[in-house]
């Protein structure tokens, strides 16, 4: 991806707030290689010990025939969208975050080592109380989630099901350009629908009925927003064909943008 308009930031030091999470181990990790959707080489580094790692969300899929791709709709870009991403952390920030992700599933308490994880294509998702009760419990104790990669009203719905599980009692609010998760690294108020790479071939930029990009939220009781919702648009796709000579930059440029402010705020909050 050619990232020029970033070059000035480059050099940026981050300070990094862990005082609920420690610093996350090069523990041995799981292989998930028949669940990949687009691989990529593991590299060299892979296993360094970093203070920060790129978690990624492995969820239960709804049983109603609405499935993704390979291992389920969790695994949608996964892993080059993750490893292309962060070799964009580590250039555009001073965070020293390890080169590949780590699958977390709501089946472990090993979500509580991570203060930020990514959810892909949550209009997808099935979460039974279990699942719901230990995300709840992640968020409130400092956590942060970021979803993304799902469109219009039907997997809106699916979604809210699922979330409706984990704060019964929480509103998803629409995200004003003053909220700090928008100024955290880039000042983000001008942003845009990111579409995924469905766009080369059909020209749209949505998907399904999800015509406009939505930006919203859930806050907890002191304002601080334990969870960003990207709705109708794809980031995923716009880390994964960052490097695609077709796809426009100025969709990746922000997706990449976008990333990074919700990792510093989440480190951060």
């Amino acid at each position: 991806m050619r990232m020029r308009t970033f070059a000035t930031v480059a050099a940026l030091s981050l300070t990094i707030w862990t005082g609920l999470f420690a610093f996350q181990r090069g523990r041995g990790m799981r292989s998930f290689l028949e669940e990949e959707d687009n691989p990529a080489p593991f590299p060299a580094d892979g296993n360094d010990k970093t203070e920060f790692q790129f978690a990624r969300l492995r969820y239960s899929p709804l049983r109603n025939g609405y499935w993704g791709r390979a291992g389920g709709s969790w695994a949608t870009d996964y892993p080059k969208a993750d490893r292309q991403f962060v070799q964009g952390v580590r250039r555009l920030t001073r965070l020293n975050v390890r080169s590949v992700e780590q699958v977390v599933d709501l089946e472990s308490d090993d979500i509580f080592n991570y203060p930020w994880i990514y959810a892909t294509e949550v209009g997808r998702w099935g979460l039974n109380d279990a699942q719901a009760k230990r995300l709840r419990e992640y968020l409130l104790k400092g956590g942060f989630m970021m979803t993304d990669d799902f469109h219009g009203t039907f997997e809106w719905d699916v979604f809210m099901n699922s979330m409706q599980k984990v704060f019964p009692e929480r509103p998803v609010v629409e995200l004003e350009n003053k909220e700090q998760i928008f100024h955290a690294l880039y000042d983000l108020d001008e942003r845009f629908q990111v579409p995924g790479i469905q766009f080369l071939f059909t020209g749209r930029v949505s998907e399904n009925d999800g015509y406009i990009g939505r930006w919203r939220g859930i806050h907890d009781d002191k304002g601080r927003l334990m969870v960003g919702i990207c709705h109708n648009m794809d980031l995923g796709d716009a880390w994964e064909w960052a490097d695609h000579p077709q796809y426009p930059e100025r969709y990746a440029s922000l997706a990449y943008r976008v990333g990074i402010n919700y990792i510093i705020y989440s480190m951060t909050h």
